[in-house]
């Protein structure tokens, strides 16, 4: 069976340092901080009081109020950012059959603000149980996926991915894989999060996976420095539109690039700790390698995971020398959740996008807030602090979730 080739032809973006993919692209090669002090929610009690917030934005600007009781501020941001998405790549009901355009969505977290305010109503209803009969379909993971296909009528394969902090990576690697075997044309991939409530500080601020730098917000995240103390939870969506080549090009569609090749595995180590020898970094991304066809030698530019966790920035940049070796010093490495903080299960999606546009600019943004290196972490070329401009036609982007689920996303100049 002859396998399609599969591009990119759409791009739509809502995070913390911008909320379109221009304003986006523009802030990544600034390298401005989207990190501050939380305005959500009194957060003074909290053991970290910072995240990266969106900026700007006012829901009324997208959805009238009675649109607004039936969604959650994750499903809010994935519909904001596909309606971008498709904008851009130019796709109407003339152009698609939109029976053979579908949507993979996923959510680290889904609808827990929701989640969290039915609750609270609850407890304080003295086990009443007035429960509003939208929660579910606000709370559940896979509504966003739901919703996108309803408002633009697409009748395609329509589910939710879950794998962490990996998700939005993996909805765009089976997006690949059903259009490169023929069964659609197009399809929607991506990921949202709405998690900076109290709930999502409270959790993962008692794991200790947050920097607790309350004073200093903007340069909290800090991968690959000696003094990073967690990452920097981060709000927003990022969309893909992934077309059969030949498809895209018959409707005259602008090509971004091509995805090539994808990888998946999982640690089988920890629940939250990545292998501290990046077993399952390096499959994956030996896998990416391997489906596109090309040698460890072509890779230019790898956006890491790179969380800013003690742990995690270790073990990636030593998954990277172990499978690359020399050449692993010669690519242009970087961390953009340096700037957007961590957006859990949209984070894939969000660097992804920022993976795609390097190539097609030329230019590789910083790794920003990097004042001491860090002795156990290999020297590469983390391009710390100002960006580079170097060509690059092919780079790689990895994503990692608790629980050991592994992603690598390959992406060439078309």
């Amino acid at each position: 069976m002859e396998l399609k080739r599969v591009v990119v032809t759409g791009l739509g973006a809502l995070t913390p340092i911008g909320n379109t993919v221009p304003e986006l692209w523009d802030a990544l090669v600034a390298g401005v901080s989207g990190a501050g002090p939380i305005t959500h929610f009194d957060a003074s009690k909290f053991k970290c009081q910072i995240a990266a917030e969106l900026k700007g934005f006012d829901p009324f600007n997208y959805f009238d109020k009675k649109e607004m009781r039936l969604l959650d501020g994750y499903t809010m941001y994935g519909l904001i950012t596909v309606d971008e998405a498709l904008r851009d790549a130019g796709i109407t009901d003339d152009n698609v059959d939109k029976s053979r355009m579908g949507v993979i969505w996923g959510s680290g977290m889904g609808g827990v603000k929701s989640l969290q305010e039915e609750l609270a109503e609850f407890a304080l209803s003295n086990g009443n149980p007035r429960f509003s009969p939208y929660w579910i379909p606000k709370v559940i993971t896979d509504i966003c996926a739901g919703q996108i296909a309803i408002r633009h009528g697409l009748r395609g394969p329509n589910y939710s991915t879950v794998a962490a902090c990996a998700t939005s990576a993996v909805a765009i690697s089976d997006a690949f894989n059903l259009i490169r075997l023929g069964k659609v044309d197009a399809m929607v991939a991506g990921g949202s999060e709405c998690a900076v409530v109290e709930a999502g500080i409270g959790g993962f601020g008692n794991m200790r996976a947050l920097s607790t730098r309350n004073d200093d917000p903007q340069t909290a995240s800090r991968p690959f420095d000696r003094d990073r103390d967690g990452f920097v939870l981060g709000e927003g969506s990022g969309t893909l539109i992934l077309e059969e080549l030949e498809h895209a090009k018959a409707r005259g569609a602008k090509i971004y690039a091509e995805i090539t090749g994808t990888g998946l595995s999982a640690d089988a180590y920890h629940i939250t700790a990545s292998h501290p020898e990046g077993l399952g970094t390096i499959s994956v991304m030996r896998q990416a390698v391997e489906e596109s066809g090309m040698a460890l030698t072509d890779v230019d530019h790898i956006n890491t995971h790179g969380t800013s966790t003690p742990i995690g920035d270790i073990s990636e940049p030593k998954a990277i020398v172990g499978l690359f070796g020399d050449h692993a010093y010669k690519m242009a490495i970087n961390s953009t959740k340096s700037m957007t903080g961590h957006l859990l299960g949209a984070a894939g999606a969000v660097e992804a996008i920022a993976t795609i546009l390097t190539i097609k600019n030329g230019i590789v943004p910083p790794t920003i807030n990097h004042f001491n290196d860090d002795p156990q972490i290999p020297s590469l070329d983390f391009t710390f602090n100002k960006a580079q401009r170097r060509n690059v036609d092919f780079a790689l982007t990895n994503a990692f979730g608790f629980g050991g689920h592994n992603s690598c996303l390959a992406f060439r100049k078309y």
